[in-house]
């Protein structure tokens, strides 16, 4: 198997299935199917309406799901009828599949509110609000050690996707006018990343046409270092992307053993090939807790970083942020500059109208944290993340593959997955309220499944042994379950 030829093979997260019995453990019988993973489908021709019991006492028509209603409604029946349709969605305190964060104080909740109108584009209408957006790259770059001597420069982002995707970008185009420049063909561009990579990875290949080299999972091995990268290099490849932290494993790549590789083949093969490191999930961890571990801009051949403020920068969804290490970095051809709004405004996105109210929020997380706030944060989240490792570790027919020590991220696999099945497990801690994702690992690793849980700051030390024992509970009701029916199909049919 070619490695670029992974993209087509890569399993996607199961789908949720119905249960073959009812379940002692839940005490439901016969549980409806949880669509948490399905794509909702836009049915236009559906006639289907909505009916809320307390209609009568709003509104006296039934309301179309797929198309717009004829007449419209009192805003309190609008907020109800809404308000109660999303009491179906899963539990935020609960919800450990999630990186994303979902809680902040009053203050920024109000911020929140104050700043939903501004639009972040608006730099010449809102030029306080742009102060504040640079403030808050400069303080990202300063705490990823851009180097004093350069010019780092950045920009805020929706989310990492869209962060990944201007950093490599700007390293496509760059490759390109070296190759041009040179009098070589500027076609065929390619980058190499491991198995291990958000989805986006594969997007940005597909949708910008870069060849995307893949280095599979082994059982075993779940991040890249050097010696997997280095046989994917040629004079074609644009950048490597390192991983602070996988989506998978909660692992991270072998960074400075491929920053020793780009700059071996940059001194030996005269190619320079940057280093992009894809933080969005350590990028606010390893700072706060490992101070010393060089995987940002003190490594030479990183370029550009990405990272998701969303996640452990404490701040509601969605925005990420992409900073380079030096302004030459970024062809300022990719940079526009545009007039309609007012003044001068220079962009480098690929969303224009935007939200300020995240930038202003990470602001005041800043502000209101600082360097020792988020340390104390970042320290009690990985001891809350390791005392459920900690309870986990010792229960039979599962193993830790990720004990939380870097990151907060607990990764467990079934030791008798004929047995075991996490998928069922999953199911059954969802009918305590848990939201906990099973699924397998990308190939070489495919038949490995496993179950993950992200610890955050709202997730108490009372919710670890909660759910540590909820996960017993529910284990002991699989394994009971395959022992009196080892034979019995693991799914039923509707109800």
């Amino acid at each position: 198997m070619q490695p670029n030829d992974l993209l087509s093979q890569r399993p996607a997260t199961p789908g949720r299935a119905h249960f073959d019995e009812a379940i002692a453990f839940a005490g439901v019988r016969c549980p409806a199917p949880i669509r948490g993973n399905l794509v909702h489908e836009l049915n236009v021709g559906s006639d289907e309406t909505l009916s809320p019991t307390y209609a009568g006492r709003s509104f006296s028509h039934d309301v179309p799901k797929y198309r717009l209603p004829a007449q419209g409604m009192s805003a309190d029946a609008a907020y109800q009828l809404v308000h109660d349709e999303l009491n179906l969605d899963g539990n935020p305190s609960l919800n450990l599949a999630s990186f994303v964060t979902t809680w902040m104080e009053p203050q920024a909740d109000r911020l929140a509110q104050e700043t939903l109108a501004k639009n972040l584009i608006d730099q010449d209408e809102y030029p306080q609000t742009e102060a504040v957006h640079q403030r808050v790259v400069s303080m990202i770059g300063r705490l990823f050690h851009a180097p004093a001597h350069e010019t780092p420069t950045g920009t805020a982002t929706i989310g990492s996707s869209e962060a990944i995707m201007l950093a490599m970008l700007a390293h496509k185009r760059s490759w390109q006018r070296r190759r041009e420049s040179a009098g070589l063909p500027a076609d065929r561009p390619n980058m190499v990343m491991g198995a291990d990579v958000h989805t986006c990875w594969e997007k940005f290949a597909r949708y910008f046409e870069v060849e995307a080299r893949v280095v599979p999972m082994e059982q075993g091995r779940y991040t890249i270092a050097a010696a997997q990268v280095e046989p994917l290099l040629d004079e074609r490849t644009i950048a490597v992307a390192g991983l602070l932290g996988t989506t998978f494993t909660g692992q991270m790549d072998d960074l400075e053993s491929i920053n020793e590789l780009l700059a071996r083949t940059e001194s030996e093969r005269e190619l320079h090939i940057p280093l992009h490191i894809d933080a969005a999930s350590g990028g606010f961890i390893i700072p706060f807790a490992q101070p010393d571990l060089r995987w940002d801009f003190r490594l030479s051949q990183v370029r550009s970083i990405n990272v998701s403020n969303h996640k452990f920068g404490l701040v509601y969804p969605g925005m990420g942020t992409v900073v380079f290490r030096d302004s030459s970095d970024l062809p300022q051809e990719l940079v526009f500059h545009i007039n309609y709004l007012g003044g001068d405004m220079p962009n480098y996105s690929l969303n224009f109208s935007r939200p300020s109210s995240s930038v202003v929020l990470q602001y005041f997380n800043f502000l209101r944290l600082g360097y020792q706030g988020y340390a104390e944060i970042v320290s009690n989240v990985l001891a809350n993340a390791q005392a459920l490792a900690a309870k986990l570790q010792d229960i039979e027919a599962i193993e830790l593959i990720n004990d939380a020590s870097a990151f907060p991220i607990v990764v467990l696999r079934a030791t008798e997955p004929q047995v075991t099945d996490l998928t069922e497990l999953s199911h059954l801690l969802r009918e305590r309220g848990w939201i906990v994702p099973a699924y397998t690992l990308p190939p070489n690793a495919q038949s490995v499944s496993v179950l993950r849980m992200v610890v955050k700051e709202n997730f108490s030390r009372d919710m670890v042994d909660m759910l540590s024992h909820d996960l017993r509970g529910a284990l002991q009701a699989l394994r009971k379950q395959t022992a009196v029916h080892p034979h019995r199909p693991r799914h039923r049919p509707h109800c």
